[in-house]
């Protein structure tokens, strides 16, 4: 019996592998052959300026992002300890308050300049 399901598993593993290498169809063309997928010219410079302003608005998602990730879990913590979740989930939404007036008050949040 350990041998027969030895030999299948042997048999699946090797026809999975010769379908994973006749299956796709190859076709070269100059976007597969280039180095880079994102949309950038892999022949000019690649010290290409950084927009600083699409870096802090990048910071401040991920920020926001992970403050929201703590509060989404406060309805059902609400339930076992009502005060130590209210002070918690208070606490959280002064941060982010006074994080967003900080950065909108600093121009941060003006794309324009």
């Amino acid at each position: 019996m350990l041998i027969t399901s030895l030999m299948l598993l042997i048999l699946l593993s090797m026809a999975m592998l010769l379908i994973a290498f006749w299956l796709p169809q190859i076709h070269p063309d100059l976007e597969k052959l280039s180095p880079y997928e994102c949309g950038f010219d892999p022949l000019g410079s690649a010290r290409l300026p950084f927009s600083m302003r699409f870096f802090l608005v990048a910071i401040l998602f991920l920020l926001f992002d992970l403050e929201i990730a703590l509060l989404l879990p406060l309805p059902w913590a609400i339930n076992t300890t009502p005060i130590t979740t209210l002070t918690f989930a208070t606490t959280i939404i002064i941060i982010l308050t006074i994080g967003l007036i900080y950065e909108w008050t600093q121009g941060g949040l003006d794309w324009a300049e």
